[in-house]
């Protein structure tokens, strides 16, 4: 709680000074909401955001443990092949430099419009960091206990089991915290390309009708999902790696 409530202070303070200046300056609720009139869409929208939360949750977890799978699987493969690492990394570089609302378009002519390619956009716009920092933490290894597992006839599997994935462990988990945080964009992007459903259709649909509050109401569940899988990573690695936790001082 100590923790928690500076931000917590903090955001509290500035949505009184939102609601405040919105008021005082009588703007209009179409062109810029004040916090109540967004609490007031929740209400009034509330199984209509409900449902879409559903869909877009569905194809945030989705696509994001398919970017898990996808970052390591191509992580651990760099880190065993030197050749492999020379040629895969300038095309992982290259596949960032496209703008994601590009390529959703010609994914969703390509896959459809069902969840498919929404699931492909947010493995793009996730696996690169995992990649990146899981890789990063395979090489960053202490060699000396790599040295010690050869001279005890550690086989190359067993070297990578019990040494060099534990170790890269923490770097893993670093790459999985900010893909989580870009996994909602992603669906948000996928959704803009070609849905009939989800928090990105529902805020499509708002924006002729002037519904400003639907659309900060969609925002921020798609804020709260991103935390939710934030938080869901971190505690992940509070159990799985131990060894990294802070140490109270006395």
């Amino acid at each position: 709680m100590r923790r928690l409530m500076p931000p917590l202070v903090l955001l509290a303070a500035a949505t009184g000074v939102w609601e405040l200046v919105v008021r005082a300056a009588h703007v209009p609720d179409y062109l810029f909401p004040a916090p109540s009139s967004i609490a007031s869409a929740f209400g009034a929208d509330a199984g209509l955001l409900g449902n879409a939360t559903l869909v877009t949750v569905r194809e945030v977890v989705l696509g994001f443990l398919l970017s898990v799978v996808l970052g390591l699987t191509i992580a651990v493969l760099v880190h065993l092949s030197s050749a492999l690492r020379q040629a895969l990394l300038p095309l992982l570089v290259l596949s960032q430099a496209v703008p994601t609302v590009v390529l959703a378009p010609v994914l969703a002519i390509v896959l459809g419009y069902g969840i498919a390619p929404k699931l492909v956009v947010v493995a793009i716009v996730c696996f690169f960091p995992i990649v990146v920092n899981a890789a990063d933490g395979l090489q960053s290894v202490d060699r000396e206990l790599v040295r010690m597992m050869r001279t005890l006839h550690g086989s190359r599997f067993a070297i990578f089991r019990r040494v060099e994935f534990p170790a890269a462990l923490p770097a893993i988990f670093s790459g999985l915290r900010i893909a989580a945080t870009y996994a909602a964009v992603g669906a948000v992007f996928g959704e803009w390309a070609g849905s009939s459903s989800g928090l990105g259709f529902v805020m499509l649909q708002a924006q002729p009708a002037l519904a400003t509050g639907r659309i900060f109401a969609a925002v921020l569940i798609l804020s709260a999902i991103a935390l939710a899988l934030y938080a869901l990573v971190t505690v992940s690695e509070h159990l799985l790696v131990p060894w990294k936790r802070e140490v109270p001082h006395a």
